[in-house]
């Protein structure tokens, strides 16, 4: 029988020898270093990016300081106000209160006071009466009431007013004021609010108005006179204060009586053409003297 063999017997890999799957490959120490340090300098990025020291959200804030230490027990004890917190708590009428006191009881803060304090202005002393207006106002009672009932009703306010004003006038007089302007802007407020207080019929109640009348028209004199001194009393006529007066005279039915004398002395009116330095035609007061060009103007001595 014919066997058919074949040529050449089949090779079996030896029990010893490894099997290889594909043709080894020759790798180079120097690639082998590259790809190392390739493969460090990757992890080393991954890193960088995780790592929360890095992240530039965490770098731009602060480091949390370490929690503050509780104290063992409870020191919390009651105790006054600091002075700022204390004078933040006061209104105006309060801190007034306050610090007259401690001017009474110590009068040497009180001269620091006065000689610190600005000067009151006009507006602001005329809005100080024009508060005690107010008060006196708001004490008048409603309906038709006696005039004893209202006299007591408002006595109070209407004392206090008055004594507000005449407290405040020397402020504004000569020689304390030296602008004449300024004297008779605060004159002509207060001589308004004096019209506005209440009329009564008996002459007892009627004290305290004509006693702020007959002190308003000695300071409206007392203005007068110093500023007829000064250029001749011009700023009387041109500032219209001798029309002012006499609007005001005629409404208090002439208890201005005083400061129009003052007025028809200086010459800026004729409302008496016996006072002196007036005339009937008023040819002799110094606004026509100013007019004419012969105020001031030398006076002849001598048969000359």
């Amino acid at each position: 029988m014919n066997v058919l063999l074949s040529p050449q017997p089949p090779l079996f890999p030896h029990q010893h020898e490894t099997a290889r799957l594909s043709p080894p490959r020759t790798v180079s120490p120097y690639g082998m270093a590259s790809s190392r340090k390739r493969k460090a300098h990757e992890e080393d990025g991954d890193e960088m990016l995780t790592s929360p020291l890095s992240s530039p959200a965490i770098s731009s804030r602060q480091l949390s300081r370490p929690s503050k230490k509780v104290r063992q027990g409870n020191d919390m004890i009651g105790r006054p106000l600091p002075l700022p917190r204390l004078l933040e708590t006061l209104d105006t009428i309060q801190l007034r209160a306050v610090l007259q006191t401690i001017c009474e009881r110590h009068p040497d803060i009180g001269h620091e006071v006065v000689t610190s304090a600005p000067r009151p202005t006009v507006s602001a002393a005329l809005r100080v009466l024009d508060e005690y207006m107010e008060k006196l106002r708001s004490a008048v009672p409603f309906g038709n009431s006696s005039s004893d009932y209202t006299y007591f009703r408002i006595k109070q306010p209407l004392a206090a007013l008055v004594d507000t004003i005449s407290d405040f006038t020397p402020q504004y007089l000569p020689p304390t004021e030296q602008q004449a302007n300024l004297s008779l802007q605060y004159l002509d407020g207060a001589t308004k609010i004096i019209h506005a207080l209440p009329d009564f019929e008996s002459h007892q109640y009627r004290y305290h108005k004509n006693n702020a009348y007959d002190e308003i028209s000695r300071a409206w004199a007392l203005v007068i006179t110093e500023a007829s001194k000064r250029g001749g009393g011009f700023a009387l006529h041109t500032g219209g204060w001798d029309q002012n007066l006499a609007k005001h005279n005629q409404q208090s039915a002439g208890r201005l009586e005083q400061a129009m004398k003052a007025m028809v002395e200086v010459g800026w009116t004729n409302s008496n053409p016996n006072a002196p330095g007036s005339s009937a035609s008023g040819d002799n007061s110094i606004l026509n003297q100013l007019m004419n060009g012969t105020y001031g103007s030398p006076v002849r001595v001598g048969p000359w």
